[in-house]
């Protein structure tokens, strides 16, 4: 029988083998005060090894953050896999996820991420009337060892007129080389 440990996230639960065969505890990157919200797992330096994404939430920031004025930050850690089976934080970013009540009526606005051959997106839904989308993509640059923001934008439409959206996405030519540590969900580019 395998021997593991759970860790509960919003989304669902994460089962943790402590053998030497599979990937080290992923618990170990949750700070005090903070739990998962979401994980996934893909290949996100282009090595052919099992990488993470762990997105945390502060405990009781349903009725900390204030978008007006103190938004809560959800940081989102990159955890490559080493060949040993065990996981290293590459990078961190407090402001890649939208806090907690940033998605107006429609309440929390992080859908989820997702991973695909270097490239790894963060996806955000909200608005009220007015409906909105916000997907943000990065791409891993093995000349540089780093990820690079590759798309910012989204859609957005009057939930009366579902079938009329705008579209508003940008790319590397309208904002040029921006890391994935230094990006801000909350400035604009």
């Amino acid at each position: 029988m395998l021997n593991v440990d759970t860790v509960t996230t919003a989304k669902k639960e994460i089962l943790e083998p402590k053998n030497n065969n599979f990937t080290s505890n992923i618990s170990e990157f949750i700070p005090a005060n903070y739990s998962v919200l979401d994980t996934t797992s893909g290949d996100l330096n282009l090595d052919e090894i099992k990488d993470y994404i762990l997105v945390l939430k502060k405990n009781g920031e349903d009725t900390l953050s204030n978008v007006n004025g103190d938004p809560e930050n959800r940081p989102l850690l990159i955890l490559l896999g080493e060949g040993n089976n065990k996981l290293k934080l590459a990078k961190k970013n407090e402001n890649t996820v939208y806090c907690f009540d940033c998605g107006g009526m429609m309440g929390d606005p992080f859908v989820g991420i997702t991973i695909k051959n270097g490239y790894f997106s963060v996806e955000h839904y909200g608005g009220s009337s007015w409906r909105w989308s916000r997907i943000i993509t990065y791409k891993y640059s093995k000349k540089d060892s780093k990820w690079f923001l590759h798309k910012d934008g989204g859609e957005s439409f009057h939930a009366s007129e579902p079938e009329v959206t705008e579209s508003n996405i940008r790319t590397t030519k309208d904002f040029g080389q921006v890391k994935f540590e230094d990006f801000d969900i909350y400035k604009a580019y």
